[in-house]
């Protein structure tokens, strides 16, 4: 499949160089809204939400940006598209679902500083894609992190019914079950023939 096409990109995205899972990017949410499968789905969709527009939006900023040869504003540029829509989604949120709003709690506030969605936008920028491209990337990407996040919520779910040792108890099970997922979403890079 060759590397510029439309699967490509997002089943790069989406699997082979997950952003949770192999990029290690957006790792705060992951952590902390993974304990509940209903809450990190949510959470999952938000972000992706948000990848998207963020992504959509900064393929068209860059566009300016670099007609107008000022392209040193892109990071400030993108950084004020992603808060905005992280406000849409929250008002969006408090208002239809006042339930999911409190048990998301201050993590639906901190995706506006979730790397992953910077990353995502700048990591599109620096790849050149065009519009297409930049929609699948931002689709395999927020649907890595919708797989990941539900992945980790469903083994945390599993694990509080089974005896841990009190060393492993809490953030540490946590821990190594996010490396054991990581080894795991590892093994998709070769798929991406050697990256």
């Amino acid at each position: 499949m060759p590397t510029d096409s439309l699967g490509f990109i997002f089943l790069n995205a989406l699997l082979i160089n997950n952003f949770v899972l192999a990029l290690f990017l957006g790792i705060c949410p992951f952590l902390g809204v993974s304990a509940k499968l209903q809450t990190a789905f949510s959470m999952g969709l938000a972000t992706t939400f948000v990848m998207v527009i963020s992504s959509l939006c900064a393929f068209f900023i860059n566009q300016l940006l670099v007609a107008y040869d000022i392209e040193f504003l892109r990071l400030i540029a993108y950084i004020a598209v992603i808060a905005s829509a992280v406000q849409l989604v929250e008002m969006t949120m408090k208002r239809f679902s006042p339930a999911l709003f409190r048990a998301l709690g201050i993590f639906l506030p901190l995706i506006t500083t979730n790397c992953a969605i910077l990353g995502l936008a700048l990591f599109q920028t620096f790849g050149d894609y065009n519009f297409t491209q930049s929609l699948a990337y931002s689709l395999g990407a927020g649907g890595g992190f919708i797989i990941a996040i539900v992945l980790m919520a469903g083994l945390r779910q599993k694990l509080e019914l089974a005896e841990v040792p009190a060393i492993a108890e809490g953030a540490a099970m946590t821990l190594m079950i996010a490396a054991i997922l990581s080894m795991i979403f590892m093994g998709f890079a070769g798929m991406g023939g050697g990256g």
